[in-house]
């Protein structure tokens, strides 16, 4: 499972050397990811879907700009030392990119110079291999990859807590109706015992008035 889980990996690499472009190419094959290979910073971009302004190039990208609509990029790696653009280059316009920047970036070069190192990383690259990259460099992408699979979850899930929320928002509505509804029911008694007590009212009062008439009654057939 873990060649099936791997395949579907997807990483474009980039380097101006045809040599070291088969190598990574071949290791990351070996790996079962899935590779696009470019030889420069300019195709890479616009293969991401990122077109540069310098149409004084008449090559023309070997990769279509519209596959990588179809095949999600999980991960770049990318030569620091290239004509034109350099991998350094890339890396900024990827991370400026709001589209581009959560996707990983690996930098190689076959000089270990730290400052260079330490300015790549700095500026948002997850790795910096020394050339010739081996396949154990090869197997430290992995986790970087998995970063990238596991947003898509997290994107379901706070789309999942806004769909829960609406119903809590209904119940909340439903219980405001009960509640009306329950007092306007009070009010709708309100009159009938209203109504009773009246009624008590008057039975009292015809109750007490025949004792009050009573005596007066009985006083006046005494006189007579």
């Amino acid at each position: 499972m873990g060649m099936s889980t791997e395949s579907q990996f997807h990483v474009l690499a980039v380097d101006d050397s045809i040599i070291d472009r088969k190598l990574i190419e071949r290791l990351l094959k070996t790996s079962s990811y899935q590779v696009t290979t470019v030889d420069s910073g300019t195709k890479a971009l616009e293969f991401l879907g990122l077109h540069e302004d310098d149409e004084s190039n008449p090559e023309t990208p070997s990769v279509s700009p519209n596959n990588h609509q179809e095949v999600e990029v999980n991960l770049i790696i990318t030569d620091y030392c290239m004509p034109g653009m350099t991998g350094y280059d890339l890396l900024r316009k990827i991370k400026e990119s709001s589209s581009l920047r959560d996707i990983p970036v690996v930098i190689m070069s076959s000089e270990n110079v730290p400052s260079r190192i330490s300015r790549c990383l700095e500026e948002g690259a997850e790795e910096f291999f020394l050339k010739p990259v081996r396949l154990s460099d090869v197997n430290r992408l992995r986790p970087h990859m998995m970063k990238t699979k596991l947003k898509d979850p997290k994107q379901e899930n706070e789309e999942n807590k806004e769909e829960s929320g609406k119903p809590e928002s209904r119940s909340q509505e439903e219980k405001e109706e009960q509640q009306q509804h329950h007092q306007q029911q009070q009010l709708h008694h309100l009159p009938q015992q209203q109504h009773s007590n009246s009624n008590k009212r008057k039975a009292l009062e015809e109750g007490l008035s025949p004792d009050r008439t009573r005596p007066r009654y009985n006083g006046l057939t005494t006189v007579v």
